[in-house]
């Protein structure tokens, strides 16, 4: 058992990372740093001499070959492939070293959930950056991480955490969980429909507190993405609209939070509502910087790395209250 504890911890690392990639992939615009899949410009690593580029860009005329955008689109997905492999062994471990049929079905379930994953890759490249499918694909690497955390919890006898009883807590924990998975949906629309800039300004939006906007467009789940989708195609208003409702949707969210973390710090699980509070003003902080700032690259990326956070402490939370 302590060989699935030890692994599913290192996967819970390594889905971080993962996440970081996918996140540095997105923000400098590398999507389509490799126009096919899973080689790059049919190379199995992206082509470095002038004679292996000339190839590349013979083969994909219609995308000039980027070193700049290749490399962060090759890395992510041999790190993608790893954490598989890596879900294979705990999968081994799973059977080999527990009789717990929980973590079995669950470490299956991951592996599974990972080769999903890997298909939605595919399809991330060969549809162009299909907004519906891109978001679906980032959102699965918050659930991966999860997965991995999940078995992590199950995997170790935790003496204090099965001593905490806050199953009172059920109802605001639950709801908390869901509104921030909703939240985390719209940052990733946001980023996917490349209207994380849309509002340039804080804590207005445009100059004002009700800028134009279209929801239908912004929200319409079925885009036409014409030859690709890169640096996005809806108009300001649509883009509006989404940056507009993930920061509405942040306020209902720290509200909803703030009730959990009173209840929590009266609780035996006190400790979790310092945790969840450091967490999400610092989620707060670093997403008006990347408006203030204009997205700096390295903000952004711990934009993502502390909603991951936010996730696994939320998720802990509903695992206490839960739990039989």
């Amino acid at each position: 058992m302590n060989q699935i504890k030890n692994l599913s911890l290192f996967g819970i690392c390594f889905a971080f990372v993962v996440i970081a990639l996918g996140a540095w992939t997105r923000l400098v615009d590398a999507g389509l740093g490799c126009p096919d899949w899973p080689g790059c410009y049919g190379f199995v690593v992206f082509p470095i001499n002038e004679a292996d580029i000339a190839i590349a860009e013979s083969r994909y005329p219609l995308f000039p070959y980027d070193i700049n955008k290749a490399i962060p689109e090759v890395v992510h997905r041999y790190f993608a492939a790893a954490l598989g492999l890596l879900a294979i062994f705990l999968v081994y471990l799973s059977f080999r070293r527990s009789d717990d049929r929980s973590i079995q079905g669950w470490s299956l379930f991951l592996l599974f959930f990972i080769c999903c994953q890997g298909v939605f890759g595919y399809l991330t490249v060969s549809l162009k950056l299909l907004p519906i499918i891109v978001t679906l694909h980032l959102f699965g690497g918050f659930t991966t991480l999860t997965l991995f955390f999940y078995i992590y919890l199950k995997s170790r006898n935790f003496e204090i955490l099965n001593q905490i009883n806050i199953s009172n807590l059920k109802t605001i924990a639950g709801i908390a969980f869901l509104a921030l998975i909703f939240q985390i949906f719209l940052g990733v629309w946001t980023s996917t429909n490349y209207a994380s800039l849309a509002c340039a300004d804080f804590p207005t939006c445009q100059g004002t507190y009700l800028p134009e906007m279209d929801f239908k467009s912004g929200f319409n789940l079925n885009q036409e993405v014409g030859p690709n989708y890169l640096y996005g195609l809806l108009d300001n208003p649509a883009r509006v609209a989404i940056h507009y409702s993930h920061r509405v949707s942040a306020i209902l969210v720290t509200i909803i939070f703030l009730i959990l973390m009173s209840r929590l710090w009266f609780s035996e699980a006190a400790p979790l509502a310092s945790t969840l509070g450091i967490l999400l003003l610092t989620q707060i902080a670093l997403g008006i910087t990347n408006v203030v700032y204009v997205l700096p690259l390295y903000v952004a990326i711990a934009h993502n790395l502390f909603a991951a956070c936010l996730l696994l402490a939320t998720f802990t939370v509903n695992y206490l209250a839960w739990k039989k």
